[in-house]
């Protein structure tokens, strides 16, 4: 088999890279360092720029209006980037989280612009079934779902009809598939679209191409995955780091598959993956679908 060849976009070394998504606007791919709290952005130019954010950022994602809406620790905001590395914040909406400490994880807007994001307890090793995930549109923030422990992988059909959503934790690995209503935003008929304790890899941050096949990072594996929309598995790609964390189409023609990963804080890290924590890009064979921004 011929695998594609893997550039290094950015040595970026994030303690947790997620979230990225591609705006055509600026030509830019925007990211997250979860733990350090920063919004980064990449231009082909080779230009990065960085804001410092006041919580963790979990997810974010394009809005409507200009800047950004994402999960935090304490609810969804939306963030403007200032021009001179300024950060401004306005929350959109508060959440009770059913443990604490909590945070927002994985998360992004469907074909019509609802936000979706769901929580996680920070500690991941305790494996509290305290994760939801939620829906934030024109009439608030309302809960969709819960009994998770780390909700992920959240993905929609071309056509919208279809979401995706895993649970990430060892103890989980699972992908799900729900019908969906474009109208309303109402989930339902929950299924196993892929058990991925059969595959390499835990379920993380995914997104789906043109010809509706999901593409999920296999983190601990080294591996992005591609599923047919029948949930086989079609093919697998490698990584030169152990924990890809989200996948996203980009580039000018969307035919670019960018790979966010995470920098494990262990001694070893340097030797045996010093590019751990950077952020990749290949040819896929296929083009991706822009992400639709927030309608706030």
């Amino acid at each position: 088999m011929v695998f594609p060849s893997i550039n290094l976009v950015s040595d970026a070394r994030n303690g947790v890279g997620e979230s990225p998504f591609w705006d055509a606007a600026s030509n830019s791919l925007f990211w997250v360092d979860i733990p350090a709290r920063r919004v980064h952005r990449w231009r082909p130019d080779g230009g990065i720029a960085t804001w410092q954010a006041d919580e963790m950022i979990g997810c974010i994602a394009p809005a409507a209006s200009g800047g950004l809406v994402a999960g935090m620790e304490s609810g969804i905001f939306k963030l403007q980037l200032g021009d001179d590395g300024s950060m401004s914040a306005q929350r959109l909406a508060q959440v009770a989280h059913a443990d604490r400490p909590m945070r927002f994880n994985d998360g992004r807007c469907d074909r019509q612009g609802r936000f979706w994001a769901g929580t996680m307890h920070l500690d991941m090793g305790l494996a509290r079934v305290a994760g939801a995930v939620y829906r934030l549109d024109a009439r608030g923030l309302q809960q969709q779902l819960d009994g998770f422990i780390v909700p992920n992988g959240m993905a929609w059909s071309p056509d919208g009809r279809t979401l995706y959503l895993s649970d990430s934790h060892p103890t989980v690995q699972t992908i799900w598939a729900f019908d969906y209503d474009t109208t309303d935003g109402a989930i339902s008929n929950r299924r196993l679209f892929v058990d991925m304790r059969q595959h390499p890899g835990r379920p993380d941050g995914a997104a789906v191409d043109a010809d509706g096949c999901y593409w999920i990072c296999g983190n601990d594996a080294g591996m992005v995955h591609r599923f047919t929309p029948q949930g086989r598995l079609d093919r697998s790609v490698p990584l030169p780091v152990k924990k890809p964390a989200m996948c996203a189409f980009g580039g000018p023609d969307m035919g670019t598959l960018f790979v966010t990963s995470i920098r494990p804080g262990d001694a070893s890290v340097e030797a045996e993956q010093p590019l751990a924590g950077g952020v990749f890009s290949f040819d896929p064979g296929v083009k991706g679908l822009p992400e639709h921004p927030f309608a706030s």
